[in-house]
């Protein structure tokens, strides 16, 4: 069932039109198949959507042209390669569905299209019920805090009784100056008591930090750029 319809002769493969035509529509479905999984509860553009779709394709085109065990492992080191190259940060889950096209590829490309299907499949259950369940979810409502203050100012304590007011817990996790060392930028990760007194906690850490810049948001380390 799991065999290769590409058939071997001596360690090589021998492919027909009608072969090449199957692995190439498998690749194209599977590779359809595998941007719609991408696609469920993410947010995505479509440039890398249309690019996950054809990656299958591609893998299999190079495999086919190499026809032997050793074009095979150089183009297998080559195409995982490629994932470097990306320009743009992705997230894991771009990184996960780029490995699973390129595998796609490979398997269409050597002529195992049942396995291709069958690892697809459980691809999109396990990766459906990882998303769709609260595996691997952080704190709920945990953000980054980043508080300017001028130079003069010590900041250790002076926010203290606000965070114990607003907050259920927070960490000062770095200190670094700015405009030419005339101003501190103190980063906090809290947790906020009530989502509605935000607006309250950060007017009160106005009045004591001269009313210089405040930034408040989701923290990064929570996000999933890579």
């Amino acid at each position: 069932m799991l065999d290769s319809v590409l058939t071997t002769d001596a360690g090589l493969t021998s492919v027909t039109a009608l072969q090449f035509l199957e692995c190439t529509l498998a690749s194209i479905v599977l590779g359809i198949f595998c941007s719609l999984i991408y696609m469920y509860r993410n947010r995505y553009h479509k440039s890398f959507v249309v690019t996950l779709a054809l990656m299958p394709l591609i893998v299999q085109i190079v495999i086919m042209l190499v026809n032997g065990n050793l074009g095979a492992g150089v183009a297998v080191m080559g195409a995982f390669s490629l994932v470097r190259f990306r320009s743009i940060p992705g997230t894991a889950r771009d990184i996960g569905s780029i490995f699973c096209a390129m595998a796609l590829g490979l398997a269409t490309g050597m002529g195992y299209l049942a396995a291709a299907l069958v690892f697809l499949t459980c691809f999109a259950i396990v990766n459906i019920l990882l998303n769709t369940t609260k595996f691997g979810e952080g704190r709920q409502g945990e953000k980054q805090l980043k508080i300017t203050i001028p130079e003069n100012l010590d900041y250790m304590g002076i926010f203290d009784d606000l965070f114990e007011k607003y907050t259920k817990e927070y960490h000062l996790t770095q200190v670094r100056t700015t405009n030419m060392g005339s101003l501190f930028e103190l980063t906090y990760t809290i947790n906020l008591k009530s989502e509605q007194e935000e607006k309250k906690f950060i007017d009160d850490i106005r009045c004591r930090n001269g009313n210089l810049k405040i930034v408040c948001g989701l923290d990064p380390e929570t996000r999933e750029m890579i």
